[in-house]
């Protein structure tokens, strides 16, 4: 027809059209990469939520997130070279374009994908997200973990696999050598990078602020000051048990294994040392009067010195301490002495599961210092009776999981 009709200038209006066209797939075809993958996540926190009966565990979730960006993006790339491999004079024309489309989509892809997982995490609002979760839904933190863990997924695997795919089209681009790529994957490793420490980050304060509401409501309760002697280890024991198994439980499924390793704390002699040997509570039983267990107290302060050192490993956005609650009470003898039992039995609770025992035991004796010092009476429990109580509680437990 053009050659019947040149003046009608088909060839240029063909040009333009499939210009127009082509352009609008590629980016309907990211539209649609991205509205796939959200909505892959959403299904993850809707079996969180109870939602859909069929509940998937977050590890596995955290394999089909995988799977559907690495597999969605893959599928889009073949959708692509399939295009460029028509053999149409008009695609031909169009090929440096089409690849500059490609990588413009990924690089913008990518950076809405981030926004989605700061939506979704609850870090940044959408218009949309009463639409994405349902109105007055909260945020879990088992899917920022997951987030989390994802965005260091992307880092470190995902946009290699797909800058090599990129780089094997047909073609280099209009851009131009000054301009540079569309797709800029150090740029996009950098984003991810923030994005998994800061949801890193947000899942611990999430969790944080959980347990502190705990905190306050056991500290608030009472009147320490008229405490009746301890019979059984307190109930706010479980309550905070039970957070830190529903963490244990969350952070196993999503961080990779065998990046930490148990520590035993040792003596001088390299034998381990059970909850039984602490010195601050050992020394403290064996005194009998008030005045003797004060002085007890500068003691265990100076053995501080001489305990092994304590390393840190993340940085933690600094909160109200379960320390820092005693040392906002005044407690009697029996209120001092119920502290000391709850903190014996944490303390045989958490030994078998802490990554470093020493590090509990160090934080968990900071607390009874703390008790010991606002205590009108500091007189601690025999061992006898703190051992009896904890094996009574664990028994109960016991009887109440026997499946656990």
């Amino acid at each position: 027809m053009d050659e019947v009709l040149p003046k009608a200038g088909l060839r240029d209006f063909t040009f333009e059209a499939a210009h127009v066209a082509i352009k609008q797939y590629v980016a309907s075809r990211f539209s649609h990469l991205l509205l796939d993958f959200s909505g892959t996540l959403v299904k993850v926190h809707d079996n969180q939520k109870g939602v859909i009966e069929e509940e998937y565990p977050l590890q596995a979730a955290l394999e089909i997130s995988k799977n559907a960006l690495v597999q969605g993006s893959m599928d889009a790339l073949l959708d692509f070279r399939r295009l460029l491999d028509e053999n149409l004079e008009v695609l031909s024309a169009l090929t440096d374009l089409i690849i500059d489309w490609v990588q413009e989509g990924f690089q913008d892809f990518f950076g809405k994908l981030n926004d989605q997982f700061l939506v979704l995490s609850g870090k940044k609002y959408s218009a949309n997200q009463d639409l994405i979760f349902g109105e007055g839904d909260k945020v879990l933190p088992g899917l920022v973990l997951l987030l989390a863990q994802l965005s260091v997924f992307i880092e470190q695997n995902a946009i290699t696999r797909i800058s090599e795919e990129i780089s094997s089209l047909s073609g280099g681009g209009s851009r131009g050598h000054d301009n540079g790529p569309a797709f800029i994957p150090a740029e996009i490793c950098l984003i991810f990078q923030s994005a998994g420490e800061e949801l890193l980050q947000h899942y611990i304060s999430m969790k944080t602020r959980k347990i502190l509401i705990l905190l306050k409501k056991r500290f608030a309760t009472p009147n320490w000051v008229k405490h009746k002697e301890p019979r059984e280890v307190h109930m706010f024991i479980d309550l905070l048990l039970q957070e830190l198994d529903t963490i244990l439980n969350e952070v196993k499924q999503i961080l990779p294994e065998g990046l930490h390793h148990k520590h035993r704390r040792t003596d001088s002699n390299g034998s381990n040392t059970s909850s039984r040997s602490n010195p601050l509570r050992d020394d403290k039983l064996v005194r009998s009067n008030t005045q003797k267990a004060r002085s007890q107290l500068f003691e265990s302060h100076l053995a501080k010195l001489f305990k092994q050192k304590m390393e840190i490993f993340t940085k933690v956005e600094h909160t109200q301490s379960l320390q820092e609650f005693v040392r906002l009470q005044t407690f009697n003898r029996s209120g001092f002495q119920q502290i000391q039992l709850d903190i014996h039995f944490l303390k045989t609770t958490l030994k078998d599961t802490a990554e470093d025992e020493a590090a509990v035991d160090f934080l968990l004796d900071e607390v009874i210092v703390a008790a010991a010092e606002r205590c009108l009476d500091p007189i601690p429990l025999q061992p006898a009776i703190l051992d009896r109580l904890t094996q009574a509680k664990l028994s109960k437990n016991s009887e109440q999981s026997p499946t656990s």
